[in-house]
């Protein structure tokens, strides 16, 4: 879990990265450059007994589903922000244990 964990967290900055640079047509630099070397210091991962929150600065990213015993989700299912304290129970963006998943640095992404 651990490992999907750190590739999850590995997207959201590299996704961070892209928009700050317009796709990699722009250099990184001044307070886009300080963001991503202060990046890691600001990710918070609290792990609870149904759900693993991930919070960056102030405020929550997702969730994702820390039990097998869900009746909706799977374990490792991304699940939006509904507040600071709960998910988004409508719907699942993804499962950090499959490989083809997205996401944006603001968030899980929205339902099609």
């Amino acid at each position: 879990m651990q490992q999907q964990l750190d590739a999850l967290l590995g997207k959201i900055k590299q996704d961070y990265v892209n928009w700050c640079t317009a796709g990699g047509s722009k250099p990184l630099s001044g307070y886009f450059q300080d963001s991503i070397n202060e990046w890691d210091s600001k990710v918070q991962v609290k792990t609870g007994q149904k759900y693993i929150k991930v919070i960056r600065e102030n405020s929550v990213w997702g969730f994702i589903v820390n039990t097998d015993n869900d009746k909706v989700f799977k374990k490792g299912d991304i699940l939006k922000a509904a507040g600071w304290q709960a998910p988004a129970r409508n719907a699942a963006r993804g499962n950090i244990f499959d490989d083809d998943y997205h996401v944006n640095w603001t968030g899980p992404l929205y339902l099609k």
